[in-house]
């Protein structure tokens, strides 16, 4: 650890002696005091260079194609049916009766009393004074005069020009088409069912009693206290006895049947067709034509005025008055009063009311659905790629002139001698296109 601390500090020691160009190396040495000759090649050597040039390739991809298709679904449908049936409900209603309670109630009494007061009460006087001024009064007078200017009169002319256009004539052809659709064809057919038709029998039983202390007497011991079952409660229950009983109970059930109808179906398709008009379009040219037009103007002279004014001036002085004021005193006594209040109660009763029920029945449907399913395809496309190779470069110090151009120098290259590893790297070969299995599933929405 101390050698590393003093190395540092050695470093840092160099790094301030030198001058700031070297502090930007932290204190090593620099390459700018390195004479241009030293660092120079003294002999011709070869180097490689990066060559880049862009290729394209065939790339495949698979796409999925939306095609739609009709098929038959069957929806079942719920009807309703609705049948009254007549219930009661308990309705609570609310009646009242008098009960008569003393309540003691405050009466206030207003009396009056009169108090002499003294206030100062305003007077105010009015006077005038004279404020004249004089102001200067603007005096206008109108003017005309004329200025002639060159305007560009429209004039509109219409003229004839045949334009053609093509449209898609509408043809409606009939053709037959099968058309298959399910029906649902009733189907009878019998089940056994099975219903008890059993009865309640009455049987009787008894319920032990409970045991309860006794003082008994033992010939060998004397009274001793035991226990002593009481007797038995009897009690009646009643018992289902089952009866269980057969019968046959016709079904009907519903099976679907495809029934194939040839039926007509219109096909409209549009043929080209064109058409000649002649429309009518209006041209618009621009005519000169001089114009003189009147331009009123207004020209102001002030001219002095004076006005006279009268500014009202207004004092005010204190005069003391006497008043007379009634000042109210409030008295309260108590004084009993009866009252009679209403006190509810609930009564209840019975109204009956009719509730309609909707009971529902599933009837079948058939509907027809356009589904659409995806049919992969495969799509080709071009892909860029960048292919690098290395290429041989002589690289020759100046001043050589000993057979450089004809690529003998006199000294060994210092790259590979061998001509194999100096070859540019091929191009890769383009992907082939994957192949589609015709028996893959196709992708249904």
């Amino acid at each position: 650890m101390k050698f590393w601390m003093a190395a540092m500090a050695a470093v840092m020691t160099i790094a301030g002696a030198t001058n700031a160009e070297a502090g930007s190396y932290c204190g090593a040495a620099s390459y700018a005091a390195c004479p241009q000759t030293c660092c120079q090649p003294t002999a011709c050597y070869t180097a490689c260079k990066v060559e880049r040039r862009t290729c394209y390739r065939t790339v495949y991809d698979t796409v999925y194609e939306p095609q739609q298709y009709t098929v038959n679904k069957t929806v079942y449908e719920t009807s309703y049916e609705d049948r009254e049936r007549t219930c009661y409900r308990t309705v609570y209603e609310t009646q009242e009766r008098e009960e008569q309670y003393t309540v003691c109630r405050k009466v206030f009494e207003t009396n009056y009393r009169e108090q002499k007061y003294q206030v100062q009460k305003p007077v105010w006087e009015t006077s005038y004074r004279d404020c004249s001024y004089t102001v200067r009064k603007p005096v206008y007078e109108d003017c005309v005069r004329e200025v002639s200017c060159t305007v560009m009169r429209p004039v509109t002319e219409t003229i004839q020009r045949e334009c053609r256009r093509t449209v898609m004539k509408r043809v409606v052809e009939t053709v037959n088409r099968e058309r298959c659709y399910t029906v649902m064809r009733p189907v009878t057919t019998c089940r056994t069912v099975r219903k008890d038709c059993g009865h309640w029998v009455t049987k009787r039983s008894e319920i032990p009693g409970l045991p309860l202390p006794a003082l008994c007497w033992q010939p060998c011991a004397g009274p001793r206290l035991n226990f002593v079952r009481t007797p038995g409660i009897p009690i009646c229950r009643r018992v289902w006895c089952p009866n269980i009983v057969e019968t046959q109970v016709p079904c009907t059930t519903y099976r679907p049947e495809i029934v194939r109808q040839q039926c007509p179906v219109q096909v409209c398709r549009y043929v080209p067709e064109t058409v000649v008009e002649m429309i009518p379009v209006k041209v618009c040219k621009m005519v000169p034509e001089t114009v003189v037009r009147k331009i009123p103007y207004r020209t102001c002279k002030w001219v002095n005025e004076t006005v006279e004014r009268q500014v009202p001036v207004r004092t005010c002085r204190m005069v003391c008055e006497e008043r007379v004021c009634k000042i109210p005193v409030r008295t309260c006594r108590i004084v009993q009063e009866t009252k009679t209040r209403k006190i509810p109660h609930c009564v209840a009763k019975q109204v009956a009311y009719t509730v309609t029920n909707r009971v529902a029945h599933c009837v079948p449907k058939q509907v027809c659905e356009t589904r659409t399913r995806y049919v992969a395809k495969c799509v080709p496309r071009q892909v860029a790629y960048e292919v690098c190779r290395m290429v041989p470069v002589t690289v020759c110090p100046q001043g050589c002139n000993s057979g450089c151009a004809s690529g003998n120098c006199g000294v060994a290259p210092s790259g590979p001698t061998n001509r194999e590893s100096a070859k540019p790297i091929p191009d890769p070969e383009p992907e082939a296109a994957p192949k589609t299995d015709p028996a893959k599933p196709e992708l249904d929405a």
